[in-house]
């Protein structure tokens, strides 16, 4: 089907279009006639599949643009993830041509440069739920009027101490506000949460395998003394491909990215010990190619959008196969096909078979030899 056949107004389908996305993706189908409608929603696709889009789209329909007033709230768990979802916003908007304000919310930043930009009275709000709450509290952000609620990222915000946050805030707001719910998988824990904020939500599922069949799934075994410098030779080796690298810790961010460096590897850093400020200049960097190896710890595993991701490295492979699952889906976005490799040392590659198993995966073991990868 297409945009048009599904109900998409004539300027978002165009303004979709300049963002070279003509066909929608299942989750997009489902979701536009059920968000549309105004009906609370569940949203639960693989990453990668359009999922902000599958709501944005029908939620910008159903705002009054003439009415000066917050109507649309976007919550999501990380500033990056709030970063991107605005930038898609005022993207949308732009290329449609619709007159629709935008602000984003989020902590470590002055509370009052925000408190004046909400007397621009934004149509959008998308921020963390706990700068939200601290701007509804004190009463600067007007709640009656909002008509939808999103929870980005719900199995994370509705699992863990985010989770009392999100009912504060759904509490002050109108009773009839429509509400969705947004995720990659489901938790037992959230699930039941969302089963008493929202008891007739329609259930929307779009999710095949469990992961994204267009990844090659690739395993590298080496010493951990070793890794730094293998990360080097397989970076040369992808040449000016855009690599996101993983890593447990600030510390292994920090070292890495300093060896990359002094080899004249353009390098961005995303991790805790990183300021905001220089987080922003690291996303905008990697996303426009100035530098093509982001080194990133877990809060940039999840929901991140950044076109073009050639390769996903596994420095400090994960634990878990959930972990896995986020992190190498930040490849093969949209259709599009990228490659996994994860660094494993000896006592590490149960965890491969633990992958394999779980994620109904295959894990080719290859090795770096005169620049060039080799499958054993």
């Amino acid at each position: 089907m297409t945009f048009t056949e599904i109900g998409v107004p004539d300027d978002l389908v165009a303004a979709l279009a300049k963002q070279t996305i003509t066909e929608p993706m299942p989750i997009q189908t489902v979701a536009y006639p059920v968000l549309s409608g105004g009906k609370d929603a569940y949203l639960c696709a693989e990453t990668g599949t359009g999922k902000t889009l599958a709501y944005l789209v029908p939620l910008f329909g159903r705002l009054d643009l003439s009415l000066a007033a917050t109507q649309l709230v976007v919550i999501a768990p990380t500033h990056e993830l709030v970063l991107q979802i605005q930038r898609q916003c005022i993207e949308l908007a732009k290329n449609a041509n619709r007159p629709l304000r935008t602000l984003a919310l989020v902590g470590g930043t002055l509370i009052d440069r925000q408190v004046e930009k909400l007397k621009t009275k934004p149509h959008v709000v998308v921020g963390s739920p706990g700068r939200i709450r601290e701007l509804i509290q004190l009463r600067k952000l007007k709640a009656h009027l909002i008509k939808c609620v999103v929870i980005d990222e719900a199995d994370r915000l509705l699992a863990d101490e985010s989770a009392q946050m999100i009912r504060d805030l759904l509490h002050v707001m109108p009773r009839d506000r429509q509400l969705v719910f947004v995720s990659a998988t489901e938790q037992p824990q959230s699930a039941a949460t969302i089963a008493v904020l929202s008891p007739n939500l329609v259930m929307l599922r779009t999710v095949g395998a469990s992961i994204n069949p267009n990844i090659e799934h690739l395993g590298l075994v080496c010493e951990e003394r070793d890794k730094a410098d293998v990360l080097r030779s397989l970076v040369h080796a992808l040449s000016s491909e855009r690599v996101m690298v993983f890593v447990h810790r600030t510390e292994t961010a920090e070292n890495v990215a300093a060896k990359l460096a002094h080899h004249k590897i353009n390098v961005a850093q995303l991790h805790a010990a990183v300021t905001k400020q220089d987080r922003q200049q690291a996303m905008e960097s990697f996303r426009s190619g100035r530098a093509n190896v982001l080194i990133a710890s877990d809060v940039a595993a999840r929901g991140l959008d950044i076109p073009d991701v050639t390769h996903v490295i596994n420095l400090d492979v994960p634990t878990l196969s959930k972990a896995y699952l986020h992190r190498v889906g930040r490849t093969a976005r949209a259709a599009a096909s990228g490659v996994a490799i994860s660094f494993f040392t000896e006592n590490e590659t149960q965890l491969a078979r633990r992958f394999e198993q779980e994620l109904g995966i295959t894990i080719h073991r290859v090795r770096l030899r005169e620049g060039r990868l080799f499958r054993m």
